[in-house]
């Protein structure tokens, strides 16, 4: 009777956990939907703001930007790295730091140097593990992005770039395509692509395309005050802690979809094995009782 003891208790053990993650299930499902929709509020104010900003550059092309200046010669790099600040989301955090990893080995091939920040407390903890020079950081996100929060951790790697300390600022983050699907993304924040073509969604456009763009959607009607070069100053620096909000804002839909799916997948697991246990339990009973039959059949034929 010792083993059937053992077995249920673990049919009980397990119950508990199937609770435990069904109840997961149910609560990332509601925040699920909810980071969905922050992460869909963002993009029309980004997409306002790149078209005038593209229009105001296309009409004062006398002016460049130091975020818009290209740099020949790559000798150091800004890397962002945007994660979750708990686990349980399946292969969510692994994925994208198996990209990052990745590209840092590239650039230390080719003798890049690089400066990471961690938006993320899972992105900060495997960047300290590797001994990767992390310059800033930001954990505990909650689950809604603090703009506020979001911009005293990424202006180190901005202020860096307009002072020329690093050539490039990269982005890394999860782009929430559906709810079963998250692609791990490495972007290029800064300088930012001829045309301002939006990284999330025109990663393999050419320069080309993203002006015809450009010249095929945005207007040309604006007054403004109180001149282009302040106006086109605010609106860019509006642009990039925008495209920062829009990756965390993501990654965080993501999170939600893939914690989801993760815990769903936990629950139906659970019901497979305590499904699995009862019927060895069952078994194991029907055995006993069989010997126990035997036993008082036996001894009375004895007598």
């Amino acid at each position: 009777m010792a083993g059937i003891k053992e077995i249920r208790t673990k049919i009980k053990s397990v119950q508990n956990t199937r609770k435990i993650t069904k109840a997961m299930e149910m609560v990332a499902a509601s925040k699920m939907r909810k980071a969905q929709e922050r992460m869909r509020a963002g993009r029309p104010y980004a997409t306002k703001v790149r078209e005038i900003a593209a229009h105001l550059m296309q009409a004062h092309p006398d002016y460049t930007h130091p975020y818009m200046i290209e740099r020949s010669d790559i000798k150091a790099v800004g890397v962002v790295v945007v994660s979750t600040d708990k686990g349980l989301c399946g292969g969510l955090n692994t994925n994208i730091m198996r990209l990052v990893l990745g590209r840092l080995k590239e650039f230390d091939q080719k003798g890049i140097k690089v400066q990471a920040t961690a938006l993320g407390s899972k992105a900060a903890g495997t960047l300290s593990r590797i001994g990767a020079d992390l310059v800033s950081q930001e954990v505990q996100l909650g689950d809604k992005p603090n703009l506020e929060r979001l911009i005293g951790a990424i202006k180190v790697q901005i202020d860096d770039f307009v002072d020329g300390k690093v050539d490039a600022i990269y982005l890394a983050t999860n782009r929430f395509v559906n709810t079963m699907k998250q692609d791990p993304s490495f972007i290029r924040l800064l300088p930012l692509p001829s045309g301002l073509a939006d990284p999330f969604q025109s990663q393999g456009d050419t320069a080309e395309d993203a002006q015809d763009l450009v010249k095929s959607n945005y207007g040309w009607d604006y007054i403004y005050e109180p001149d282009s070069k302040t106006v086109i100053d605010d609106l860019l620096m509006r642009y990039v802690e925008g495209l920062v909000y829009q990756a965390v804002a993501e990654n965080m839909a993501s999170e939600q979809s893939a914690r989801m799916v993760a815990m769903k997948a936990a629950s139906d697991n659970a019901k497979k094995v305590i499904g699995d246990l009862e019927l060895v339990y069952n078994k194991t009973r029907q055995a006993a009782i069989t010997k126990e039959i035997s036993e008082i059949v036996g001894g009375a034929a004895a007598v």
